[in-house]
């Protein structure tokens, strides 16, 4: 038998008229779309108000995709990193984020598998790009980690953070339309709000504009990791062809039409991004015409990079300038260094 299409590529549309063609009535289409999107269902023999029949031919017809969880970790802080197995034997990873004191469990999800961008400090680059996720694998990983939260704390998810494995604005249909079956209301989707889903993204300007013309909801978050050219270039390549004024005035185009929130993502490494200097030269990034946060994070050390964390005190010192100079700054602590699940660690290791 030949390979068969994955149902949850087909849009509601393309199901009523394949249900019209099988002489079926169009609210089974509803039917089904409800199966896939809002109950998550990855068994056609589980829904239930299908006949036996319809449930065959669908079968015989279309197969479902999905991940399948391949190995856990857990840290001693409460994080847990999940690999998941593809289809076709690909290994991506998410991380479940859980901070209950604050009412906050948080899953960072992948788009791709590995990445192409070859940022200096990241893991996860040094893998290269083997594909794109499709929408449906990207929600996988909600709905993974969301029984894992359940499970775990006896809380679900509040927010996803498209800051895992790949570049989200690279493969930009897969990661709307994955955005779009989590935000969409019931049955539809799983009706998360669109103000708790944040896309992490490496700076593609024009990407960041087709966000703006597309009505874009989310909150988007800059890897920015250096505030100007010369020594962003030297980290991160992507740089070369998104400058750093292209990208605010990306940033400042899709503020301006969505109101969305951004933030900087800015992580610290020692004696190279965090001097006075350094923090100079970002005040000036965020008196630009929009309003930005600003979130410091500690380096993870990655097993043959040069990189070191920054000193504790010049860190401090570092965000305590920004404050004082009115940004709204974070410094925000890693979780999960220990399973290798912070920032920029994600790797299959």
């Amino acid at each position: 038998m030949p390979d068969r299409q994955d149902i949850r590529a087909l849009s509601l549309p393309e199901i009523e008229t394949l249900f019209s063609a099988w002489g079926e009535p169009r609210f089974r289409a509803k039917q089904l779309y409800e199966w896939l999107w809002s109950k998550c269902a990855t068994d056609f023999d589980t829904m239930s108000n299908l006949s036996k029949e319809l449930r065959t031919k669908l079968k015989d017809h279309f197969a479902f995709n999905t991940l399948y969880e391949d190995k856990t970790q857990h840290s001693g802080d409460g994080t847990i990193k999940s690999r998941w197995l593809t289809h076709d034997g690909h290994r991506i990873e998410s991380v479940l984020i859980p901070v209950p004191d604050d009412e906050r469990f948080t899953v960072c999800v992948s788009t791709q598998v590995g990445c192409s961008l070859t940022c200096a400090f990241c893991a996860t680059g040094r893998m290269g790009r083997k594909r794109n996720l499709a929408a449906s694998e990207i929600f996988d990983q909600v709905v993974g980690v969301n029984r894992q939260s359940i499970e775990s704390f006896g809380r679900p998810l509040t927010n996803v953070v498209y800051m895992g494995m790949g570049e989200p604005l690279l493969t930009y249909a897969n990661t709307m339309e994955s955005i779009e079956r989590i935000t969409a209301p019931t049955p539809r989707g799983l009706g998360m709000g669109a103000r708790r889903i944040t896309v992490s993204t490496a700076g593609i300007a024009k990407m960041i504009r087709k966000l703006a013309d597309d009505g874009y909801r989310s909150n988007l978050a800059l890897s920015l990791h250096a505030a100007d050219d010369a020594k962003r270039n030297e980290i991160m390549p992507i740089n070369a062809s998104n400058n750093l004024e292209s990208l605010m005035e990306s940033l400042e185009y899709l503020y301006w039409k969505t109101k969305n929130r951004i933030s900087y993502e800015y992580i610290a490494f020692d004696g190279f991004n965090d001097s006075l200097d350094d923090a100079a030269k970002l005040v000036q990034l965020c008196r630009r015409k929009f309003p930005v946060r600003v979130n410091i994070i500690e380096y993870n050390p990655i097993e043959g990079l040069a990189f070191e964390k920054s000193d504790e005190n010049r860190l401090n010192t570092f965000a305590a300038y920004l404050a004082r100079e009115g940004v709204t700054v974070t410094v925000r602590r890693s979780r999960g260094k220990d399973i290798d699940a912070a920032c920029g660690q994600l790797a299959n290791k």
